[in-house]
């Protein structure tokens, strides 16, 4: 599993609490000071307390390094105080300093280190130090890969209201990652970690809900969800919440709105958001008609691999719409559509192949196409794709058929790179 993050260094002050010890009163005149945005004195008085080995000092002078609070940002000496203060058994300092390993800022990257440190940080009961270790595991980072481990320290955090970690605790249930896959417990944890403001964990309860998995399906549901989640500026939420207001899905149908939401997906390079801002210029809905304006889309989405947005290009230049009709350039995009398991651009291609327009005609390569195109639908749609079938068979010979039934069964869709 690999949990979409971003590794910034976030790095504040902490709460300091006050020990019954002889530099108790300096150290808290450069706290005072430091919330003064009084850099320079806090600094003075930290500096003097860390040369004699206070820890509390040796890791409020490694944040100040690191911000570039009172001095020139400097991660190199930011890392040599959080080490002085982590030997100690600061948890605070063993935390960033693992980190800084982590991203390499002050220090040579070296993942194995980074384990080290946050694995002393999280024995000490530190939560984000018990995610981040929790993270390591799941995505074998220094680390041999064990989600039995990913989740232990993932339930740690999660337990202590961790929002990524119980998101994360919620991921690994859904996928029966490190335990027994149990949707129930997944919506509980997304559940949680939705009411904290996860986007994502927002993102995943709306899923839920608006496909009935584990929870009665509850567009109501899934639309409030989706909602928080695209208000904070998460892609995937902005494309299905604009699905609701075109289908009319918890909410009256309203394609402005749809429009709205998928504008900015796309805008983010959303593929399906794309294409669905596409489809919204090819039928005129909430948008003026402009074909041109779909093609544009259709096409980002296409570029992006998005099997919809292929075949949708595809179908564009079929119909010459927005674009000089060119059948080669649509069979090349129902091609890599097709490739993908796209049923819809399967037959497209099938169809191709049969009349041969932009291809040389086959007959064979037809019949597979709709062969296939017909076994990854249900309904009306398949009782079309097999009368395809069945009317390019009467041009077959027996052999024929009998080839392309074998190659429509050693047929594997081409693998697509998940994007992070």
């Amino acid at each position: 599993m690999r949990v979409n993050r971003k590794n910034i260094l976030s790095l504040a002050l902490l709460s300091l609490h006050l020990a019954a010890t002889s530099g108790s009163a300096d150290f808290a005149g450069g706290v005072a000071a430091y919330k003064q945005n009084d850099f320079k004195a806090a600094l003075k008085e930290f500096k003097s307390l860390a040369q004699q080995g206070d820890d509390r000092a040796q890791f409020s002078l490694g944040i100040m390094y690191a911000k570039g609070q009172g001095v020139v940002r400097d991660f190199s000496q930011s890392g040599r105080w959080f080490h002085k203060a982590a030997l100690q058994g600061h948890v605070a300092a063993q935390f960033y300093l693992g980190l800084l390993y982590a991203k390499g800022l002050g220090v040579a990257r070296d993942i194995d280190q980074a384990v080290s440190w946050y694995r002393k940080a999280a024995l000490q009961g530190h939560v984000p130090a018990q995610f981040k270790l929790g993270l390591m595991y799941a995505n074998g980072q220094g680390v041999a890969r064990d989600y039995a481990q990913a989740m232990k320290w993932f339930g740690k955090a999660a337990l202590q209201g961790h929002a990524p970690a119980q998101y994360s605790l919620g991921v690994m249930y859904d996928k029966g990652m490190g335990v027994a896959q149990s949707r129930t417990q997944a919506v509980k944890w997304f559940g949680k970690a939705a009411l904290k403001g996860h986007a994502l964990a927002q993102y995943n309860l709306g899923v839920m809900y608006a496909t009935g998995q584990s929870v009665a399906q509850d567009h109501l549901q899934a639309l409030k969800w989706y909602r928080k989640s695209a208000l904070k500026g998460h892609a995937p939420a902005q494309t299905n919440l604009g699905a609701m207001y075109e289908n009319g899905h918890g909410v009256d149908r309203d394609y402005a709105q749809a429009v709205k939401w998928y504008r900015k997906a796309a805008l983010k390079g959303h593929a399906l958001g794309q294409s669905n801002l596409g489809a919204m210029y090819d039928r005129g809905r909430g948008v003026d008609r402009d074909y041109a304006q779909a093609v544009k889309w259709y096409r980002k989405s296409a570029l992006k691999g998005h099997a919809l947005g292929q075949h949708n290009l595809g179908f564009m230049y079929f119909k010459g719409r927005g674009i000089a009709k060119d059948e080669t350039q649509a069979f090349k995009w129902y091609r890599k559509s097709a490739l993908k398991g796209f049923g819809p651009a399967q037959h497209s291609l099938g169809f191709m192949y049969e009349q041969g327009r932009g291809v040389a005609k086959d007959y064979l390569q037809a019949h597979m196409w709709f062969n296939l195109a017909a076994s990854r639908e249900t309904g009306e749609r398949q009782k079309r794709y097999l009368n395809s079938r069945e009317r390019v068979a009467k041009k077959m010979s027996f052999q024929q058929i009998v080839e392309a039934k074998k190659l429509a069964t050693e047929w594997k869709p081409e693998k697509v790179a998940k994007r992070k």
